[in-house]
């Protein structure tokens, strides 16, 4: 996309992993990585709002536009980016989470008291609510904490079977559908890195990653996903429907839940403008989940819908500067 002006060269996680990953891209040792803004909740709580809502998450495509539309766009996440000395480009998303056990999980009465890992402060509330009690242990360290009897599962993409070992662990799944997790900044641009480049090279970047994000979630949310339920079945995996009750139970948590956003984003973060954010992320889900299906979900023209609804209006003599 930038007609081979701009190369580059993969760093292993042995230099740069998602926990140092702030320190790597400020710094200058890598130009640009994957952020998970859930690892850094003071530095970025407006863009953790939206990413907190994982509920609303039916669609993984669109998700991840939704939360590219909403961050490009969205004055009070650019400054906390800026702040931070990185510069946006697009977001991807998982598969619906499920609940991945080393035990049966029928109704809200099997939760109680188990140790679930979870990946942010919208499924931790979740599980508390249900009677377990969510861990926050990175995701590398879910197989070992569930080997060691550390944990009883972790709510997670069936995709985690594959990726992180965890076919070797897990006896059990519940279909129940926790969401999609879509709080990710697929590559955080260092903003130095970011000021040497000129406009062609800034939207090549932002194009391209647009791109890789939606095969990225294509990858995730449906090839994987459906490779690791293969797998899990074939290795005698249960898959559990939940009951009735915990289906309702579950509901009944994400109404609630969403309606006391406001007053914790308020208060504990200081947020401003919250209920008016909301809706405005729940306004882009809407018009992203129409678009993903008129398309079947299809990555390379999602790709280039984003380039048509979001990129296509950017100044990339001033974006991220």
């Amino acid at each position: 996309m930038s007609d081979g002006r701009l190369t580059g060269r993969i760093l292993g996680t042995e230099v740069a992993n998602l926990g140092n990953m702030r320190t790597a891209v400020r710094s200058g040792l890598s130009d640009a990585g994957m952020f998970l803004p859930a690892y850094f909740p003071s530095d970025l709580p407006n863009i953790n709002l939206v990413g907190d809502l994982s509920f609303l998450g039916t669609n993984s495509q669109a998700m991840g536009a939704a939360m590219t539309e909403y961050i490009v766009n969205c004055a009070d996440c650019q400054a906390e980016l800026k702040r931070l000395g990185v510069v946006y480009t697009t977001s991807h998303a998982s598969d619906s989470y499920q609940i991945l056990t080393t035990k049966p999980i029928r109704n809200a009465e099997d939760l109680r008291g188990l140790r679930l890992r979870v990946g942010g402060p919208h499924h931790a509330r979740w599980a508390e609510a249900m009677g377990a009690v969510g861990a926050n242990v990175s995701v590398g360290e879910t197989f070992e904490a569930i080997s060691q009897g550390v944990l009883d599962g972790t709510i997670a993409s069936t995709a985690d079977m594959i990726s992180f070992r965890l076919d070797d662990v897990i006896t059990h799944i519940s279909t129940l559908r926790l969401g999609t997790y879509h709080s990710t900044i697929s590559h955080a641009i260092g903003n130095n890195t970011w000021k040497r480049l000129s406009a062609d090279d800034r939207r090549a970047i932002a194009e391209a990653s647009s791109v890789a994000s939606a095969m990225s979630t294509q990858r995730w949310a449906h090839e994987m996903a459906s490779a690791a339920e293969a797998d899990a079945r074939t290795k005698g995996v249960e898959f559990i429907e939940p009951s009735d009750a915990l289906v309702a139970a579950s509901e009944a948590f994400k109404e609630q839940d969403l309606a006391s956003i406001v007053d914790r984003a308020e208060g504990r973060d200081g947020l401003t403008n919250v209920a008016d954010k909301i809706a405005e992320f729940e306004r882009l889900v809407d018009k992203w989940t129409a678009i993903a299906e008129s398309v079947d979900n299809d990555p390379e023209m999602m790709a280039e819908q984003i380039k048509q609804e979001v990129w296509a209006n950017v100044d990339f003599t001033r974006y991220g500067l």
